[in-house]
């Protein structure tokens, strides 16, 4: 079988799980890293499970020699950068023939677009990694719910929302470096898995006209004293100068091209969801049929009483961004299968080794970006933000959000 020779860069969290969703990838194998910290300890646990070479090369360029694929799994602000070194090796006959991105494409529309631009000069296949559009069991639904679909007409509303108590590292909670807070790190996910559940079974991908925007962003829980305290005393990180949101909601309205139909996607995320962990949650509404989706719900479940709790081991083997060690424990015993990156991993991997593009190649990561950037200005204008007027295209395509800018505090307190 023909596999994939894969680079990343970066070696983070995001890249371990990516790495944890490779190995149930036939198709695939980690090439090499870049030297960066933790790019050790990836590369050894890569050699050790059979997952590939995972040689420690010195810059972009050299990787781009050996490689067949580069993953870009690095912090927001040098992803540019990055792009860039990938399109100037591959224009100087660098192997390297495809470029993966996980969320969010840039920080903003123009970085998005200079993404895709890159991508575009260089003649480079892409995938844009939106994981929760990949997920079996949101998909295993809209398979379920597709003969509904054909008799009583499609879904009119779905919900989705991604909520935890925070970020890992302290770059996420930066908003220059990150772009902003929790719609900028989480809404692209319940945004685009809210677009696509929403999509007739049988149309394509971006189908849906993007029509209306309505958002509104709040600090809740991490602009207060005491929590900007355990914030800055974690991550050296000061909410009291440079805030972002850590909790955002929004409705978009979509059109039917077809029908005239408008339908509607709910999306709802915050940092500060104080439960048992990463949760998850999305649903539909059809005329007479609906579907949901709740990650927090397993087969599994484990109890750690406190006398045993001394021993507990670590609490995120068990569930991402756990907040507990002991107690009724939720218990998910394939993350990375269960929140979409096995098939994201395996869509790219099959559609490079045929030359074509991802399922969701860069230009949909750039209409994610789009849609993300009208959600920052609907919530910092206080107003819709029409997606039809060419004016609000204009805008968008030069606009930054002043949280990403660092005036946080202005829209925030």
């Amino acid at each position: 079988m023909e596999t994939l020779k894969v680079g990343f860069v970066g070696s983070g969290f995001i890249a371990d799980f990516h790495l944890k969703a490779m190995g149930q990838v036939r198709s695939m194998e980690l090439q090499g890293l870049l030297p960066r910290s933790g790019s050790e300890q990836l590369a050894a646990t890569a050699r050790r499970q059979g997952l590939g070479q995972a040689v420690i090369y010195p810059t972009v360029a050299a990787m781009a020699e050996t490689v067949d694929a580069i993953a870009i799994y690095c912090p927001n602000d040098v992803k540019v950068a990055v792009m860039e070194e990938i399109a100037a090796a591959k224009k100087r006959g660098a192997r390297v023939m495809g470029v993966i991105c996980d969320k969010p494409l840039g920080r903003n529309v123009a970085e998005a677009q200079r993404i895709v631009d890159l991508a575009d000069d260089a003649g480079l296949r892409t995938a844009y990694f939106e994981n929760q559009i990949f997920m079996k069991s949101v998909r295993a639904a809209l398979r379920q719910i597709a003969p509904q679909q054909q008799a009583m007409g499609p879904l009119m509303l779905t919900r989705s929302a991604e909520e935890h108590g925070g970020p890992h590292k302290p770059w996420f909670w930066d908003p220059k470096v990150q772009g902003g807070g929790v719609l900028s790190d989480m809404g692209c996910h319940s945004i685009a898995v809210g677009w696509y559940a929403l999509t007739p079974f049988d149309r394509p991908l971006r189908f849906l006209q993007p029509v209306d925007v309505q958002c509104s962003v709040g600090l809740l829980k991490w602009g207060q004293p005491a929590w900007r305290a355990a914030l800055w005393q974690k991550h050296r990180v000061d909410y009291g100068r440079t805030p972002a949101e850590d909790f955002a909601t929004g409705v978009i309205t979509f059109r039917n091209p077809e029908t005239g139909q408008l339908v509607k996607a709910q999306f709802t995320d915050s940092w500060m969801y104080e439960k048992q962990g990463l949760r998850l949650l999305m649903d539909g509404m059809g005329p007479g049929y609906a579907f949901e989706v709740n990650t927090l719900q397993s087969p599994v479940s484990v109890f750690i009483g406190d006398d045993a709790a001394a021993t507990v081991a670590d609490r995120e083997t068990a569930l991402e961004k756990s907040l507990a060690s002991r107690g009724l424990l939720s218990l998910q015993a394939n993350e990375s299968d269960l929140y979409g990156y096995v098939d994201e991993n395996a869509d790219a991997a099959a559609n490079f080794l045929e030359g074509r593009d991802g399922a969701l190649p860069f230009s949909y990561g750039l209409e994610i970006m789009k849609l993300v950037m009208a959600a920052y200005l609907s919530a910092e204008t206080k107003r819709h933000v029409s997606l039809v007027d060419e004016t609000i295209q204009r805008e968008l395509a030069r606009y930054v959000p002043a949280i990403q800018q660092g005036h946080g505090a202005d829209v925030l307190y």
